[in-house]
């Protein structure tokens, strides 16, 4: 194991208890790897500004030796036995959850999002590689009815070959193994971007994955330019997939790139989330729900409710009782305790979320509560909520990525289905009320790929996670994230004497 790192330097980092897991070289072929030219960018810590590491930038060349080293490995990879291939996942699980405390810490350094909230991450990036572990020898060949005389027919699923996986920085570890996992599990060979704002996750769990037994070149990870990197991924026919998580513009020009060589796509784009609350909810219910909805992660999620209708009789009284609890959220450095909205990814998301306040404002809308940026992180907007901006402001027709709530009221169901599906994602969408009736007609009526009734936590590995319309192609967990990573084979065999 090569222990070359490049510099780090940020205090919090003496809390690590095993300090091989900052990695700040890339990953390629088993070896830690430098640029040829030396080149590097810097990570630092959203909530200080402070660095935190400076880690190798391997740019086009890489990327095409990551590239070289997944081809070389997948046909032993593919080969393996599932139930092997299982055990090697397991063990990466495992060596994650023991090392959670400094897994964490490395998260919040790099991406400033509450430890508590890193700590969830990992449980549930953790939980996809036990997931699709118990999947790989699952995945069976079945028979065909045969329609020919003298004939056996055969259906099986092959891995798909080596493939290509970039992530975002709002979840830097599960949006990995979400994807990594199910790859593994099929048989094919992975090659990683992560976000240049949150390699060090990526480089971790490379780390863990080694010691968990995972064969030089089944996963690479590349550090480094987006576009140089995934240019050259989406470019090279030898990788037969491309898995992407992150805004639909960014999923348009690599779907754009990859169709001269017909790879296969899975996206998981942006997301626009409704969160109706109708008159009959139970109000305290209402209110964690939308809490937890639109605050987790500080709003940098695509999941989080962009969007909050709330029937006209409910309204005055879950504004009074949300604003309350929004004034009450602790914003601060994410390592500091109790701390439950941290600062933001960059100034491009500060800056956002500002402009889209100032237009719900200039529409109509009040400021309930909270706007502006922080007064003591530059990165940190105030918990903020909105009522009476129209349906046109931007804050109701873009995504947001930032802890900024806007209610709308609704008179009737079908008004508030009609507005709910005026737009173009479709990832998911919240229902909160008591009516069992209404909330079956309202799971059918929503254009989205999930729906939640009641409830926020709706994922996990056994989940088929994904959207329809712009929010993406394909699903991820669940067999059908695994199926994306193979290819169909039909045998038919003749059988007469």
């Amino acid at each position: 194991m090569n222990a070359q790192t490049l510099q780090t330097s940020h205090p919090a980092l003496s809390r690590l208890r095993d300090r091989a897991l900052l990695r700040t070289l890339g990953y390629i072929g088993g070896r830690w790897t430098a640029a040829p030219d030396a080149a590097d960018f810097a990570v630092t810590d959203p909530a200080s500004g402070a660095l935190v590491a400076r880690v190798a930038a391997l740019g086009e060349g890489g990327a095409d030796t990551a590239i070289t080293a997944a081809t070389a490995a997948f046909p032993g990879w593919r080969d393996r036995l599932p139930q092997d291939r299982a055990r090697v996942l397991r063990r990466w699980g495992d060596l994650m959850l023991a090392a959670a405390d400094d897994l964490a810490l490395i998260m919040t350094l790099e991406q400033g999002k509450p430890l508590s909230e890193s700590h969830g991450e990992i449980a549930y990036a953790a939980e996809f590689l036990d997931w699709y572990a118990g999947e790989a020898p699952r995945m069976n060949a079945e028979g065909v009815t045969p329609h020919l005389r003298d004939v056996e027919m055969v259906v099986r699923r092959e891995a798909l070959g080596p493939v290509g996986v970039a992530t975002p920085w709002n979840f830097p570890s599960a949006m990995i193994t979400r994807k990594v996992a199910a790859a593994l599990a099929a048989g094919c060979t992975c090659v990683v971007h992560p976000s240049a704002e949150t390699p060090l996750s990526a480089l971790a769990l490379a780390e863990l994955a080694e010691r968990a037994g995972l064969p030089s070149g089944v996963l690479n990870v590349v550090p480094g330019d987006a576009a140089a990197i995934v240019g050259r991924m989406c470019a090279d026919d030898r990788l037969r997939a491309m898995s992407f998580t992150g805004s639909t513009e960014v999923g348009r020009l690599i779907a754009a790139q990859c169709a001269p060589t017909m790879k296969r796509l899975v996206m998981e784009l942006g997301g626009h989330a409704p969160l109706i609350v109708f008159a009959d909810a139970d109000l305290d219910r209402a209110v964690e729900i939308a809490m937890a909805a639109k605050f987790a992660t500080s709003g940098q999620d695509c999941l989080a409710a962009n969007r909050i209708y709330v029937e006209r009789p409910l309204l005055p009284a879950l504004t009074r009782r949300l604003a309350e609890r929004i004034a009450r959220l602790k914003v601060g450095p994410g390592l500091e305790p109790g701390t439950e909205i941290g600062p933001l990814m960059h100034a491009r998301a500060v800056a956002k979320v500002a402009a889209q306040v100032k237009d719900a404002v200039a529409r109509g809308g009040r400021i309930v509560t909270g706007g502006g940026v922080h007064p003591d992180l530059p990165l940190a907007y105030l918990p903020t909520l909105i009522e009476g901006a129209p349906d046109d402001a931007l804050i109701h027709r873009e995504e947001t990525f930032g802890p900024v709530a806007s209610l709308l009221p609704f008179d009737t169901e079908a008004e508030v289905i009609a507005r709910a599906n005026d737009t173009d994602y479709g990832l998911v969408a919240y229902v909160v009320t008591r009516d069992g009736a209404r909330a079956m007609r309202l799971s059918r009526a929503l254009d989205f790929g999930m729906v939640a009734v009641n409830r926020v936590k709706i994922t996990g590995g056994p989940v088929p996670f994904g959207g329809w319309n712009q929010s993406g192609l394909g699903r991820e967990g669940s067999r059908h994230g695994m199926e994306a990573f193979t290819e169909l084979k039909y045998l038919c065999i003749d059988t007469a004497a």
